[in-house]
């Protein structure tokens, strides 16, 4: 009997998702293969729906016919991080015990990031393949600028201080340089306070970012934004410089 699979496809261009993607303004996941059991569909359906939104999620996994290591299923749905949500033009498949990762990422921090994140989530049986990317060329030049640097605001606020404002005046002369391509302005917060605040104060943020960039020359119609709060940390919020690491402001230039 065959082993369980599953493949999501992150911004495929299949039929079912391009029919998706006439109502839904972000590009499907696309969730095929054959599991064991309902039980197994149902739990995995119900990850993807939680951390991708129901509406961008395509149905297409079957169920019977095949068999599953133990825990399969538990370990599939670990694997499927928010941080998943940064690849594009990517999928995660799951082919019994072999894992393939593939796609383009924003940068080496996020490729390394989502790996290492998805091979914790499975254990020593399992042989997880690292395929993904990092994005050239435009990307790369906005990563350069930023360095490792923080946008910083003032606490608690949306207000820029006067160091996050000199590294913005460096991003509006290196966004000069992508002129054509959409943007988007992703802001973070730690994991202190409530989950609600620090989404709206992550959005109020990158709304922020955008209006300088905006009155330094940029184009509003290319600059968009998003508030993750404390979705998506890259360090841990048990420290001080964890959590510091973690309020940030993210460039990423967006597929054409």
């Amino acid at each position: 009997m065959k082993t369980a699979i599953l493949a999501l496809l992150i911004g495929a261009s299949l039929c079912a998702a391009s029919a998706a993607r006439a109502t839904t303004p972000e590009a499907p996941i696309v969730a095929t293969g054959a599991v064991p059991d309902e039980a197994a569909k149902a739990a995995i359906l119900a990850r993807l729906r939680e951390v991708f939104g129901a509406e961008r999620v395509v149905d297409q996994i079957s169920v019977g016919g095949v068999t599953s290591p133990p825990r399969w299923a538990e370990q599939v749905q670990r694997s499927i991080t928010p941080h998943l949500k940064g690849v594009s033009a990517g999928s995660l498949s799951v082919d019994g015990t072999q894992v393939a990762l593939n796609g383009t990422v924003a940068s080496d921090q996020a490729r390394k990031a989502l790996a290492s994140e998805v091979a914790a989530s499975f254990n020593n049986q399992f042989v997880v393949k690292n395929g993904l990317a990092v994005a050239a060329g435009e990307q790369q030049l906005l990563d350069q600028t930023l360095g490792n640097r923080i946008v910083e605001f003032e606490s608690g606020k949306a207000t820029l201080t006067p160091t996050g404002q000199q590294i913005l005046d460096e991003m509006a002369k290196a966004l000069q340089s992508v002129k054509g391509r959409r943007v988007e302005i992703i802001g973070h917060t730690d994991s202190d306070g409530s989950r609600v605040s620090n989404l709206a104060l992550s959005q109020a943020r990158a709304n922020e970012v955008q209006r300088y960039l905006v009155a330094k020359g940029g184009d509003a119609a290319m600059l968009s934004t998003t508030g993750m709060g404390p979705d998506r940390p890259v360090a841990s919020n048990a420290s001080p410089e964890g959590r510091a690491r973690n309020r940030r402001i993210e460039f990423r230039v967006l597929a054409p």
